[in-house]
């Protein structure tokens, strides 16, 4: 009863951290859509866009096409809002509050077997962006995720694609899900402060957050999949993340729309391909780099090499993350995934 009670209290604090965080969010994307840093009257085509944390390094390229003035360029009207795990993004999805959302590629699997037909447009990476992190009183005890068994491990929410990684390393190194504790920590100042205070072992997150971490040398990064040979290396091949996913139906019947916005994404990815990390943030909202510019432009350096330069599916990208799924999730593993109809090249194709 008292590990329960220390839950709540903590997800009580941390849902109140992460509501300041996601206005601050919301307020970026709110300036940004009427207008500010980019071009045009903000007076196109209207497209709600609910983003797993739009101050995630991983879903940098939705604020920063916003302020790049693609979006305008493109005759759109794009709102950008923020909840603090890609799963909420999913449920505002698929109950019809937004026309897409900028989380994990792996949601599309899931919703397939549970009848939703929802489909990646645009595919910003080709590895995770995912840090397993364990505390400087764990890593003694933690040194592979081998070690996963009776701990307690920090996901930004239970259902969330940082769960789910979690559960694979877990079951491919041989550890059954019942045997560890997954805990719903968020990212940012409340992950950290779970790290710190002892409420969790280690945990899976990324950048900013993950910088900010080893500033403080508050943690010991176990796996660092944020490139495509960290990604090969603890999930056996390329693992599409980070993408604007959308409601096939709403996709077949707005093609025009979604193209304008295949259009201006790769064109920020092309752009990010470009320019340093430095230059990147100098465009992102300034509270976003919380109170260090330099140590986000450090954040965004270690990240850039998970995202594709032209927003296509990698080769072999599905299966692997179907492969990851199946590991662990009953509903994947007695079901056949039509891989073809997670995803679709059709609109990036033509923008690049």
């Amino acid at each position: 009863m008292r590990n329960t009670a220390r839950y709540v209290s903590l997800a009580a604090a941390g849902l109140l951290a992460l509501s300041s965080l996601t206005a601050c969010a919301d307020d970026a994307a709110s300036t940004a859509s009427s207008g500010s840093g980019s071009k045009g009257d903000g007076k196109g085509t209207k497209v709600k866009i609910m983003v797993g944390g739009l101050d995630k390094v991983i879903y940098l390229p939705a604020m920063l096409t916003q302020r790049l003035g693609y979006f305008d360029a493109e005759g759109l009207d794009v709102e950008l809002l923020s909840e603090p795990a890609g799963v909420q993004a999913e449920t505002a999805l698929v109950s019809g509050q937004v026309q897409g959302a900028v989380g994990f590629y792996d949601h599309t699997l899931d919703l397939q077997v549970k009848g939703k037909a929802v489909e990646s447009v645009v595919q910003f990476s080709h590895a995770p962006g995912e840090v397993e992190i364990v505390s400087n009183k764990a890593a003694g005890d933690i040194t592979s995720p081998k070690d996963f068994k009776g701990k307690k491990l920090g996901v930004t929410g239970l259902g969330s694609s940082t769960d789910f990684l979690t559960k694979y390393l877990a079951v491919k190194n041989g550890v059954k899900v019942s045997e560890f504790t997954p805990v719903a920590v968020g990212a940012g100042p409340t992950f950290i402060s779970a790290l710190q205070q002892g409420a969790i072992d280690g945990g899976m997150t990324t950048d900013p957050t993950v910088a900010t971490i080893m500033d403080k040398k508050a943690g010991k990064i176990l796996l660092d999949m944020r490139t495509p040979e960290g990604s090969e290396e603890a999930l056996g091949g390329p693992y599409p993340s980070s993408s604007l996913y959308m409601q096939t139906d709403w996709v077949n019947s707005h093609k025009d729309t979604v193209q304008k916005l295949a259009n201006a994404f790769v064109k920020t990815l092309k752009w990010m391909s470009t320019h340093s990390a430095t230059e990147i943030a100098d465009e992102m909202p300034t509270d976003y780099a919380q109170g260090s510019k330099l140590l986000y432009a450090v954040a965004i350096k270690n990240t850039l090499p998970m995202f594709t330069e032209d927003g296509v599916m990698p080769k072999n990208g599905p299966e692997t993350v179907e492969k990851v799924l199946k590991a662990f999730n009953p509903n994947i593993q007695n079901a056949d995934v039509d891989l073809s109809k997670t995803y679709t090249t059709e609109f990036v194709a033509k923008a690049g």
